[in-house]
C-alpha cells in the first residue's frame, strides 16, 4: 500500500504569539514564584478541539469574555442488569436520546469582544458549514453581531486584527 505520510505539525506565528501571550500572563498572575518554576503554555490548532481552545484563551487573553457552546442533547439510559433465581443475567430497560435545547446551527463559540457580540464556528479538515449554520449566520450578522469561521489559528488571528486592531 502507498500511504501518505503525515506532515509533521508547525507551529504558525500566531500560536507563538498566543504562547508568548499567556506565559507573560502567568507570569502577571504569579508574581511570588520564580520564572523558571512556571511551566511554559503550550498551544497547537491541528484539531477542532485544540483550535477551539487558543481561540477562546486568545480571547480571555485579549480582556474579551469567550465560552465553548455545545448544542448537543444526552443519553437517558434506564438499563438495568440483574441474575435472575436461575443465575442467568437479564437487562431491562431502556436507552433513549433527549434532543438539546440549544439553537440549531449555533457556533462552537460564543464570545464578547470590546462590547461585539462575536460568534465563531470551528471548522477543521475537510469539515464544512451546514445549511442550518449558514441560516443561524446570516441571523447573527442580520442582528448586528460578528460571525467568523475559523479554520486555524492564524486565520482567525489575522481576522481579529482585521476587526479590532
Amino acid at each position: 500500500m502507498n500511504r501518505q505520510s503525515k506532515q509533521p505539525y508547525k507551529k504558525s506565528q500566531a500560536v507563538k504569539q498566543l504562547e508568548k501571550m499567556a506565559n507573560i500572563a502567568a507570569r502577571a498572575k504569579n508574581p511570588n514564584i520564580p520564572p523558571e518554576w512556571l511551566a511554559p503554555r503550550k498551544y497547537r490548532d491541528d484539531s477542532a478541539n485544540n483550535l477551539t481552545k487558543c481561540i477562546i484563551h486568545f480571547i480571555r487573553l485579549i480582556g474579551g469574555q469567550a465560552e465553548r457552546i455545545a448544542n448537543m442533547g444526552s443519553l437517558i439510559d434506564t438499563r438495568v442488569t440483574f441474575n435472575d433465581v436461575t443465575d442467568r443475567t437479564r437487562t431491562i430497560g431502556s436507552k433513549k436520546w433527549i434532543k438539546g435545547t440549544g439553537t440549531n446551527g449555533t457556533a462552537d463559540v460564543s464570545a464578547t469582544i470590546k462590547g461585539r457580540s462575536v460568534k465563531v464556528e470551528v471548522k477543521h479538515g475537510k469539515d464544512r458549514q451546514s445549511e442550518v449554520q449558514c441560516l443561524y449566520q446570516r441571523n447573527i450578522e442580520l442582528a448586528g453581531g460578528l460571525y467568523v469561521i475559523a479554520t486555524t489559528f492564524e486565520q482567525f488571528y489575522n481576522w481579529y486584527n482585521l476587526k479590532f486592531e
